[in-house]
């Protein structure tokens, strides 16, 4: 038998299950700890002078196209994905979840020119193995 559930909750019922902090074995915070970050910024930056406009950071920029082949989305999803998880900005390396990220579905196609997709298919793989252990 079918019963019916309650009223519509609303947005400020609702309790998010990571209380505040974020689980030690998600596999983005997995992924997160076994990239070493600092020494893809140094490659990245090393690729691209100091002119013209401030860059969004290598951790954003590698993050997202990560994000988006581990997904299979589309460049637009892959923003409102971010937007939407606490998770994934952890991984980009915000210092907090916000509703606004610092750059636009357009923004990917120069991440795409500029990060090796091999970069990118070795980070899925470990990505991969981390949701196998699970």
């Amino acid at each position: 038998m079918y019963r019916t559930s309650e009223q519509q909750m609303s947005i400020y019922d609702y309790l998010p299950p990571y209380h505040g902090e974020l689980a030690e074995r998600n596999r983005w915070v997995r992924l997160a700890d076994a990239i070493d970050w600092d020494a893809f910024e140094k490659e990245y930056s090393g690729h691209f002078g100091h002119v013209g406009k401030v860059a969004v950071p290598a951790r954003v920029a590698y993050g997202c196209l990560i994000i988006r082949a581990a997904c299979g989305v589309s460049d637009r999803e892959t923003v409102a994905l971010i937007r939407e998880s606490p998770y994934l900005q952890y991984f980009l390396g915000f210092d907090a979840f916000t509703d606004t990220v610092p750059f636009s579905s357009r923004s990917m196609e120069r991440f795409r020119t500029r990060i090796p997709e091999d970069k990118v298919r070795a980070a899925v793989r470990l990505l991969r193995r981390f949701e196998a252990e699970d």
